[in-house]
C-alpha cells in the first residue's frame, strides 16, 4: 500500500504576535460596530504568532493583484526548493527523476501554467512527470492531496508523488474589507510551504489504506472568494465552526467502511481551521484533548496555514516519534464545499524500530 513519509515545512522569517494583532485591529478598525466580537474571536483563535511572506508594513500595502500575484510567483519559486529537497531525502533519500507525478495545491496566488511546470524545468524532475495542480480547495486541498496521490500509488504500484503545498495567505490580506468574517480570517491565517512523499513502495510512515470525499450540501457559499479587480476577497461565514457536526459522520463512516472505530484510533492529523474544529470533534468522539495536539501545535505556532495544516501536523507526529508499528490512524483536511478529504491508514515504522518493538513484545510475553 502506498506510505506517506515525512513532511518538510518552512515558514517564512517574518512574524506577527497575537498582542500585535489585537493592536492592529483596533487602531484600524476603531470605529467598527462589532470590533469588540472581532477581538474576542481572534483572541479564542489560540494562534500566538503567525509567519508572512512579506514583512507587515509592506503586507498592510495593496499595490493591486498584478503586483500581488507577482509577488506570489517569486516568493513561491525561492521557497519551493527547501521544502520539496528535505521531503525527497525523507522519503529514502530520492531523486528527482524518481518521482513520477507531482500534486501541488495552493489556493493564495494563481499561475499558468502551475508550478509544477516550473519545478520540472528547474528542479530536475523528468519531462514525464504527470502535473496535478490542485487551486481551488482551499484548506481541504491538503487532504486531497495526501487521497489523490495515494489513488495515484494504488492505479500505478511502485509510482512515487510529490506533494507541494504553497500557501501565502497574508498576500490576499484586503484593507477594504470590513465584514466580520474577512477581519477574524485577518488575524487567524498564515503563511507556508510544505512537501511530502507518497511512496508506492518502500519506505516508511503513514500506510494509506482507505480514503473519502465528502461534500455537505448547500454549503457553497460558506468559505468562498469573492473575485475582484483587487484580486481574491475572502468569505467566511458564521456558521463554518460548526460544521463539524456535519462532517464527523463522514468520518465515522469511512473508519467504519474499513473495520475501525473513529472514536478509538491512536493518531489524529486533522485540519486545524479553528480551535472550534478540534474542540466539536474531541466531544463527538470523546476523545482526550492530547489526540489533537500536533494540530493544536500548528495552530498555536503557525495559525491557520490553509493546505499545509495537514503536513505541518504530519510533521510534528513523525518527530514525535511515540508511536508503535501498526498504530491506526486518520488524517482529515476541511474547506469550501463544505468538502472533507479524509483516509485511515496504519503507522508503519523504520525496520529499525519496528523489529525493536516485536522484540519488546517477545520478552513481554515470555516473562507472562
Amino acid at each position: 500500500m502506498p506510505i506517506l513519509c515525512r513532511p518538510a515545512v518552512l515558514v517564512p522569517e517574518n512574524t506577527i504576535g497575537m498582542e500585535e494583532t489585537l493592536e492592529l485591529a483596533r487602531r484600524m478598525h476603531a470605529d467598527h460596530p462589532q470590533l469588540d466580537l472581532v477581538l474576542r474571536l481572534i483572541s479564542n483563535t489560540g494562534v500566538d504568532k503567525r509567519h508572512l511572506v512579506r514583512p507587515l508594513a509592506e503586507t498592510l500595502r495593496h499595490p493591486g493583484f498584478e503586483a500581488r500575484n507577482a509577488v506570489y510567483a517569486q516568493e513561491a519559486m525561492a521557497r519551493i526548493p527547501g521544502v520539496v529537497r528535505p521531503a525527497l531525502a525523507a522519503a529514502g533519500d530520492l531523486g528527482p527523476e524518481d518521482i513520477d507525478a507531482i500534486i501541488f495545491v495552493s489556493c493564495t496566488g494563481f499561475l499558468m501554467p502551475s508550478l509544477t511546470a516550473w519545478m520540472i524545468n528547474n528542479l530536475g524532475f523528468r519531462n514525464d512527470t504527470r502535473q496535478i495542480p490542485i487551486a481551488q480547495l482551499g484548506c481541504a486541498a491538503g487532504g486531497a492531496a495526501i487521497n489523490r496521490a495515494a489513488d495515484f500509488c494504488n492505479a500505478y504500484p511502485g509510482a512515487n508523488v510529490l506533494i507541494v503545498a504553497c500557501e501565502f495567505c497574508s498576500l490576499l490580506y484586503q484593507p477594504s474589507d470590513h465584514d466580520v468574517g474577512s477581519l477574524l480570517a485577518n488575524g487567524l491565517f498564515g503563511d507556508a510551504v510544505a512537501a511530502a512523499v507518497v511512496r508506492g513502495r518502500g519506505g516508511y510512515g503513514v500506510q494509506l489504506e482507505r480514503n473519502c470525499s465528502y461534500l455537505v450540501p448547500d454549503t457553497e457559499d460558506w468559505i468562498s472568494y469573492a473575485v475582484k479587480e483587487t484580486g481574491f476577497h475572502f468569505r467566511l461565514d458564521k456558521r463554518v465552526p460548526k460544521t463539524m457536526a456535519m462532517l464527523a459522520p463522514a468520518l465515522c463512516a469511512l473508519a467504519e467502511s474499513h473495520g475501525w472505530d473513529a472514536g478509538t484510533l491512536d493518531f489524529y492529523i486533522i485540519h486545524a481551521g479553528g480551535p472550534r474544529i478540534l474542540d466539536d470533534l474531541r466531544d463527538i468522539l470523546g476523545l482526550d484533548p492530547a489526540f489533537f495536539r500536533y494540530s493544536r501545535a500548528t495552530l498555536t505556532e503557525h495559525g491557520n496555514i490553509a493546505s499545509a495544516v495537514v503536513l505541518d501536523a504530519l510533521r510534528r507526529m513523525f518527530e514525535d516519534n511515540v508511536l508503535e508499528h501498526g498504530a491506526t490512524g486518520v488524517i482529515a483536511g476541511f474547506g469550501p464545499g463544505i468538502t472533507a478529504e479524509s483516509c485511515v491508514g496504519t503507522w508503519s515504522a523504520p525496520i529499525s524500530q519496528a523489529s525493536d518493538l516485536r522484540t519488546r513484545l517477545t520478552a513481554r510475553e515470555s516473562a507472562a
